[in-house]
């Protein structure tokens, strides 16, 4: 284990000292979560003025869904584009070459994910409690439970991404930047499950993120922690990851049957 370790280390620290001197990347990192909460702060400024109550909590559960969608997608991209990086720099052939298996691959990207996504999340949620006096954690505990199932869903969804990129090569990299907002739909993340029509519902439930933002609506409005919801959320986060995982090693054995671990990409 402790060889393990000093492995995946080694990946996350290879990854790490990309950004220690390019600010750009930094920067990169908090923009698009900063912007999105910047605008949709302006939105729910607006629809609180409208109902004439600045604390409209309508307008916090639209911008709480906004914050916490941030983490499901940036878990999600900062896993993926981790490992497009190894790709774009021809890198991924030679990691392997090295005594590093698979799944300490699929830890360190998993490692970095986190990394990305509070480095991404955190200015964006520190400025909304500044500019509009909405603080998340002002839920309490429970949003850390938020926090952990999204971003489990993020790293499954990031597994069946790089299982495409494995098996498609380039044509699949888009999938990266992309797949999640084709889910937010049915995500329930600034509206009830119950606003979808009737047959689309089951789906919704199927989507981990949709119990997430149901339960984060029930802490806003009612004051309560959904544990039903909660418990539904990780549940199917365990389905998902399954399902991701075991896609990914098979599409891994696939590529390296193939020779593709040397020449995806090109």
């Amino acid at each position: 284990m402790r060889a393990s370790a000093r492995r995946i280390w080694g990946v996350v620290y290879r990854h790490l000292a990309l950004f220690r001197r390019s600010w750009p990347r930094v920067v990169e990192l908090m923009y698009w979560p900063v912007l999105q909460m910047v605008v949709w702060g302006f939105v729910t400024a607006y629809v609180a003025g409208v109902q004439q109550n600045t604390a409209s909590i309508a307008a916090g559960a639209l911008l709480g869904g906004v914050l916490l969608w941030e983490v499901a997608l940036r878990s999600q991209m900062g896993f993926a584009i981790s490992f497009l990086e190894e790709i774009w720099s021809r890198n991924l052939g030679h990691i392997f070459v090295s005594p590093l298996r698979p799944w300490e691959l699929v830890a360190a990207l998993v490692g970095m994910s986190a990394i990305r996504m509070l480095a991404g999340v955190l200015p964006a949620v520190l400025l909304a409690w500044l500019l509009y006096g909405f603080g998340l954690f002002a839920l309490g505990p429970v949003v850390v439970l938020f926090f952990a199932a999204l971003m489990i869903m993020g790293w499954a969804v990031a597994l069946g991404v790089t299982s495409m990129i494995l098996r498609h090569g380039a044509g699949a990299e888009t999938l990266a930047w992309s797949v999640l907002f084709g889910i937010a739909p049915f995500s329930a993340v600034f509206y009830p499950v119950s606003v979808l029509p009737a047959w689309l519902q089951p789906v919704a439930y199927a989507i981990p993120a949709a119990h997430v933002f149901e339960g984060m609506r029930a802490a806003l409005l009612d004051g309560r922690i959904a544990w039903g919801h909660l418990g539904l959320a990780f549940a199917l986060d365990l389905v998902w990851l399954g399902l991701g995982a075991w896609l990914f090693m098979a599409q891994f054995r696939r590529a390296r049957e193939r020779g593709a671990l040397l020449s995806i990409g090109e």
